[in-house]
């Protein structure tokens, strides 16, 4: 039965490959998105400490993205 799976009637080749390359391709798409956006949340950070304190809470107050960031950079921290 197992054989059979592996096999698929001649096909086994090509449907695991593809689904290696599939599986390699959304692994890399991953990993490029993640360290694209851990660094413009650096980038972020850093623009954001520049700012007074006054500039400061009023961003916090208006931005969710500000606020998600902050709280996952003080989880990292």
């Amino acid at each position: 039965m197992i054989e059979n799976l592996i096999h698929m009637n001649g096909y086994g080749l090509f449907v695991w490959l593809s689904f290696g390359l599939v599986l390699v391709s959304c692994s890399l798409v991953y990993l490029k998105a993640k360290k694209t956006l851990n660094k413009y949340e650096k980038e972020y950070l850093a623009e954001l400490k520049t700012l007074s304190e006054n500039e400061k809470n009023e961003v916090l107050t208006n931005s969710k993205v500000a606020q998600q960031v902050l709280a996952t950079n003080s989880k990292a921290n």
